[in-house]
């Protein structure tokens, strides 16, 4: 455990730390930073994982299937809680996001990286999860956000605006169908996918600069339980249900311990829906990932 820890989690939080100290020094624009992520840099990036990998239709429909009960079951977990302990309505968002949201992203595609020595068949699972993540974040994430002031239609629309959709389309339909893409596209969708890492673990350490402790830590403790303990072990009940074995259930089971998804406080921020809550989560999620993670990642290679 002690060498996972060193050989995967402190390569990940040094460049989490660089970023906290980048941003400590120049004040970095975090709006543009994350536009870069999403709008740019992560499309590209599942594109090119996606054209270039060998997978099967049955790969995509179990990472999906496994996907789809996760959430559900989060889902309703968190609904459950949130009325057992009367959270209000604003609250109610803001926590269910952070349970169904993690960093597959900035966090979970660097570790998948290190766990299987960039296997990319294992890091094609990772980016379909990735690509899920993000559809559902601001899909339903922020209609989740909306309906809170009562405004669905705008919700509807930003899910259609999102370019890792048809970033996934694309490079799953040109797998598929062999469509050869040349050269002059391919060169700069490498540059940007070698970048990914690198740029992600930043802009995450930039963005955990800024946040602060602040109230509703009770509401914290609750979402670092159901989202760095409970979700692997619901992930792993899932995996045993599905008969998956071998690098899928690693790679499931790993992708499923990541942190509460830094895009959770952003669009919390956006649409000022409790967005100092969101913030300390992200934060708090993100610390004690050192740990949980570590731990999520020694019982994958033990059992799978």
């Amino acid at each position: 455990m002690i060498g996972v820890f060193v050989d995967i989690i402190v390569p990940v939080f040094i460049l989490i730390g660089i970023g906290v100290v980048l941003h400590r020094i120049f004040h970095f624009d975090l709006y543009t930073l994350a536009k870069v992520n999403i709008y740019f840099v992560v499309p590209g990036f599942i594109f090119l994982k996606l054209y270039e990998t060998a997978f099967s239709l049955s790969l995509f429909l179990s990472v999906l299937w496994f996907f789809l009960i996760l959430i559900i079951v989060l889902y309703f977990i968190s609904a459950g809680i949130s009325r057992l302990f009367r959270y209000s309505k604003s609250v109610r968002a803001t926590f269910t996001n952070s349970i169904l949201f993690y960093n597959s992203g900035n966090y979970g595609v660097p570790v998948n990286d290190l766990v299987f020595k960039h296997d990319p068949f294992a890091m094609s699972i990772q980016v379909i999860i990735l690509t899920f993540q993000n559809i559902l974040t601001f899909s339903w994430g922020i209609f989740a956000l909306k309906t809170v002031e009562g405004n669905k239609l705008n919700a509807v629309v930003g899910y259609f605006k999102m370019p890792v959709l048809y970033a996934m389309i694309l490079g799953i339909g040109f797998n598929l169908l062999n469509v050869d893409v040349p050269e002059f596209v391919l060169i700069p969708a490498n540059y940007i996918a070698d970048a990914m890492v690198a740029l992600a673990l930043v802009t995450l350490g930039a963005q955990v600069a800024q946040l602060r402790f602040a109230k509703n830590l009770s509401v914290v403790y609750v979402s670092l339980i159901l989202r760095l303990i409970m979700g692997p072990a619901i992930a792993l009940a899932i995996i045993y249900l599905l008969g998956l074995e071998g690098v899928i259930a690693q790679a499931l089971l790993i992708s499923s311990a990541m942190p509460t998804a830094v895009n959770s406080a952003i669009i919390a921020q956006e649409y000022e829906n409790e967005p100092e809550l969101a913030a300390q989560i992200v934060l708090a999620s993100t610390v004690f990932s050192m740990v949980t993670v570590t731990v999520v990642i020694s019982v994958s290679r033990l059992l799978f």
